[in-house]
């Protein structure tokens, strides 16, 4: 659901100031639904995450998401395996993404 109260924040209190402040408020919130659409449509902040996480789909990853590992069994695999490679986040990636649509 969505809670609309588009109360005016400053001493304009005449009926076109609230009607204003109603109709910016939805306009807001529609824009908003738009560029989320077109976030999702675009592709690649979901291709990222994808690529991300692939680990979590696999191995001992997708045994820590079901829960059928225990610590002992994580400590195993630590000793063996060794510390994991780091990698970027890439936020400058993802806000560029991010920028392109919101402001593009």
């Amino acid at each position: 659901g969505l809670n609309f109260d588009a109360k005016v924040r400053r001493p304009s209190f005449e009926f076109d100031d609230l009607a204003h402040a109603y109709i910016l408020g939805m306009d807001s919130f529609a824009l908003g639904l738009m560029k989320a659409h077109a976030l999702i449509e675009d592709g690649r902040i979901d291709k990222f995450v994808e690529e991300r996480y692939a680990g979590y789909k696999t191995g001992i990853g997708k045994q820590i998401v079901d829960g059928t590992t225990s610590l002992e069994d994580l400590e195993k695999h630590v000793i063996q395996t060794g510390e994991p490679e780091l990698s970027s986040g890439r936020q400058e990636y993802l806000e560029s993404i991010l920028n392109a649509i919101l402001f593009g």
